[in-house]
């Protein structure tokens, strides 16, 4: 507490504005948005490693939380005040950080999977100015990012091996797609059936209990969507500028929009039914991965003479 302490004594309205807008570079919509966009337009293989360690590392990030229980700085010491603009983003239990390992997990997979000296350098700038955001805006301690901060690069490298090239991803990829949906299934089972203590706090346990679904709904998504382009669909990320624009800026409203209408749709018709956010971004990926790439040959001629 005593580093977050003099981060906020340093606090500036600048450095708060500039690290308020940083820090939403660790959100999901910025990872869904990022991970697309390497899936449709730049390598199906290296888009499968962000999500495989997006997936991965959030299941651990969720299953840590649970087992430690760890307060947010605000509630460990009364006397010490964030930025209020953060606390919307600042939810469930507060180690380890989970836009740190978004942030780390996404930007890694980026950085190792391309040879571009300023992509690289770009992506270590953001995977170190959003956890250090974290504790600016006094959402998390020292100890909560660097700990998600580790997981996020033992993951990266632990799953590497499997994405170097595309002969081993076809013989290990399906295999790790089964892995971490099973993983995912293990969580949901452990977060409902364990014997959490009396004193634990509701809205955390919910929380963990909705996010286990969601990930269990991609990790089946994503296995869907792995085998169904291997049966059928082969679609091919290449494209002229004009149709890898056109393809990703439509698709991405378009997925952004049905999980919209889903959320409300499923709200109306299932209510507080957990199971529903499982459904729910099951769909989702099965669009953008077995549907929306059907559009992708259209795409590809656009900007063709």
């Amino acid at each position: 507490m005593e580093f977050l302490r003099l981060l906020e004594s340093a606090r500036t309205p600048a450095l708060t504005a500039f690290f308020s807008a940083i820090t939403y570079a660790g959100d999901e919509i910025v990872f869904m948005v990022l991970a697309i966009t390497v899936f449709w337009c730049v390598s199906k293989r290296q888009g499968y490693y962000i999500f495989a360690v997006g997936l991965g590392g959030t299941v651990v990030n969720q299953w840590l939380k649970l087992l430690f229980r760890v307060p947010r700085p605000w509630v460990l010491d009364p006397d010490f005040t964030i930025v209020e603009a953060a606390r919307a983003g600042a939810t469930g239990y507060s180690f380890p950080s989970g836009h740190t390992q978004n942030i780390v997990g996404t930007l890694g997979c980026i950085a190792l999977s391309n040879r571009q000296v300023w992509l690289r350098v770009l992506c270590v700038v953001f995977a170190l100015l959003v956890p250090f955001s974290r504790m600016y805006l006094g959402v998390h301690t020292p100890l909560d990012v660097g700990v998600a901060f580790a997981c996020a690069l033992a993951l990266l490298l632990a799953l590497r091996p499997c994405f170097r090239d595309e002969a081993r991803f076809r013989r290990t990829g399906r295999p790790l797609l089964c892995a971490l949906a099973a993983l995912a299934l293990c969580y949901v089972l452990w977060v409902h059936l364990a014997a959490f203590p009396a004193d634990v706090d509701a809205d955390n346990l919910l929380h963990g209990q909705k996010n286990g679904w969601t990930l269990l709904g991609c990790a089946l998504g994503l296995l869907v969507t792995h085998w169904y382009d291997e049966r059928s669909l082969h679609f091919d990320e290449r494209a002229p500028l004009p149709g890898q624009a056109g393809k990703l800026l439509l698709g991405l409203a378009l997925l952004l929009a049905l999980r919209a209408v889903l959320k409300l749709l499923f709200a109306a018709l299932l209510g507080a039914a957990l199971w529903a956010d499982a459904l729910r971004y099951f769909l989702m990926v099965v669009f953008a991965g077995c549907v929306w790439p059907h559009t992708f040959p259209w795409f590809a001629r656009l900007g063709k003479r």
